[in-house]
């Protein structure tokens, strides 16, 4: 049981997925860690929104992520399909028949050098979730094959669940296609699978106030998560279901035909999530959703490779990590229903999110000097492959910034001293984020949060922070080899984009903020799958991050 906690169920489909999920619960684990150490008190997140307690055979407690995973076959690699945390070693299946048995056993899949290099630095994998690992050297992380590789976590046996009739790797028996991803869930094998588990997670739960699904979009899985959508909302019709829409890095040009599945595949997907999901957000690093790609976005404190996943899912992850908190909060949580009806602006459901990682606050400025500095440029960076925000209309927003100590929320000038702004007079860091949104967003509904915690990152999070110090805090020269403790700020809410869908903008300390946009373009691709039932409407996500600590990395 959750203790009073509102819980959560994830869902992740799909591969991509898998690596966003990875590195999102290796995150909480790295939370977790520094708890059960005794290296930092219970901060504003409540755990038990998203873990659940259970016992194993020998009545040993554990605390597991509250997920149900879907992949494909050779998708795991060595991880087990059950998990090795309830397994009883000790007990060996009983025969009873006395004549002559043959074996006959897969070779299993080596381990990756990657997950080896983790487990010889503890020597063991320990089942209460404090790891203390070295970080994956940049020369290592191309050898990062499957989300699994680096997954530092242990999964409840229901959480992981193949489709075994569609393959991982190979040029045959793939899922590619938006229709053979629905048809998965209308065989009653899957259906039946997915239903159980649904039912063993929700049935514990005291006060169950949704579900998240983080659903890849370009892939057959749009399907499946459209499906599962569905399903969720004929069951749990009073339970909220934000949808997480995930697109990997660039594609290659030469590849039309996949080009052309994987955009009819992202428009159904999102016009079919829409129509089942509280809101649903596309996530990617990717310049746009079209034929005709765009660079990936860039951050000026970050440097990663958009085609590594392993590097796209790690941002991604840090931004959802401070999206999602406003339901995560011990106290004064915003439900997911009623956050839904802060951003469905009119019935229009799509937002968009952007991010800075890390959050620009440098040594010796308070949280007034860098709003007052940021004015109206703020750094956005777009995290839903629809170009920039400049020259768009917000509506409604939902901002979270996280990662800020307490002491640098308010300035301290000395008496006498003139106010720089209005915002050096605000009694409290809330007061002066509230302030700073309603002057750069006047008329606009805002649901803003200030975190002291930060979000957490540990091996194998890999090296991407630049410029930053072991706080998280913008420099002028680089200095990061590693961080523990991003600042982030995310931002999401509906606008009107006059001329490309909206975006998502996330960095080390988060804000995080929320819109609503008055339409769509007409010459966005969604126009074709649009329809009364699946209104075109986006909305904004923005994320702020500040960068982690290098000691913690190192």
């Amino acid at each position: 049981m959750a203790g009073g906690a509102r819980e959560v169920l994830t869902l992740q489909l799909g591969h991509f997925a898998g690596f966003v999920g990875a590195h999102w619960w290796n995150q909480q684990d790295a939370a977790l860690g520094r708890m059960a150490e005794g290296e930092e008190s219970p901060g504003e997140l409540c755990p038990d929104v998203l873990y659940r307690t259970g016992r194993t055979l020998h009545g040993q407690e554990t605390y597991t992520p509250r997920l149900i995973v879907m992949d494909l076959k050779g998708s795991l690699n060595s991880l087990k399909e059950e998990g090795g945390l309830y397994k009883d070693r000790q007990l060996d299946t009983a025969i009873a028949w006395q004549g002559k048995l043959t074996t006959h056993r897969e070779e299993a899949y080596p381990e990756n050098p990657n997950l080896q290099d983790l487990l010889s630095a503890e020597g063991v994998l320990s089942t209460d979730g404090v790891w203390k690992a070295k970080p994956i050297q940049n020369g290592k992380e191309n050898s990062v094959r499957v989300w699994s590789d680096f997954l530092r976590v242990h999964l409840h046996p229901r959480s992981i669940c193949v489709i075994q009739k569609y393959n991982h790797d190979g040029e045959t028996g793939r899922l590619e296609a938006f229709g053979q991803g629905e048809s998965v869930l209308k065989e009653p094998r899957y259906l039946e699978e997915l239903e159980d588990r649904l039912h063993f997670y929700v049935e514990e739960c005291d006060y169950l106030q949704g579900f998240q699904i983080l659903c890849d979009l370009h892939d057959g899985f749009s399907g499946v998560g459209a499906k599962t959508a569905e399903l969720l909302q004929d069951e749990y019709s009073g339970r909220g279901v934000i949808s997480w829409g995930l697109l990997p890095g660039p594609y290659n040009l030469g590849e039309p035909q996949k080009n052309i599945y994987r955009l009819l595949n992202t428009a159904f997907g999102l016009v079919h999530l829409t129509g089942y999901s509280s809101f649903v957000c596309p996530l990617s690093l990717g310049g746009n959703l079209g034929l005709r790609p765009k660079p990936p976005v860039n951050f000026p404190h970050l440097h990663y490779d958009a085609t590594l996943p392993f590097h796209c899912g790690a941002i991604l992850a840090t931004a959802l990590d401070t999206v999602t908190a406003p339901y995560r909060l011990r106290s004064s949580m915003v439900p997911m229903a009623h956050l839904a009806h802060l951003l469905s602006f009119s019935g229009k459901k799509v937002v968009t999110a952007e991010a800075i990682i890390p959050f620009p606050l440098v040594p010796g400025q308070s949280l007034p000097d860098t709003l007052v500095q940021l004015g109206g440029a703020t750094p956005w960076t777009p995290l839903s492959a629809c170009g920039d925000s400049a020259g768009s209309r917000c509506f409604a927003q939902s901002v979270v910034l996280r990662g800020v100590e307490k002491a640098r929320h308010t300035s301290e000038l000395n008496p006498g001293t003139p106010l720089p702004s209005a915002l050096h007079a605000c009694a409290s860091g809330e007061e002066v984020l509230a302030q700073y949104l309603q002057h750069e967003h006047p008329r606009v509904l805002s649901s803003s949060h200030l975190l002291q915690t930060p979000c957490r990152v540990a091996p194998p999070y890999p090296h991407l922070f630049s410029s930053c110090s072991n706080k998280g805090m913008a420099l002028d020269s680089p200095k990061c080899a590693g961080l523990q403790a991003p600042g982030v700020l995310t931002h999401w809410g509906h606008r009107h984009f006059p001329a490309e869908l909206q975006s998502f903008r996330q960095v080390p300390d988060v804000l995080l903020r929320t819109g609503v946009p008055e339409q769509t373009p007409a010459h966005s691709f969604l126009s074709l799958c649009s329809s009364a039932k699946h209104p075109r409407v986006w909305g904004l996500a923005l994320v702020f991050i500040l960068a982690p600590d290098p000691g913690r990395l190192g």
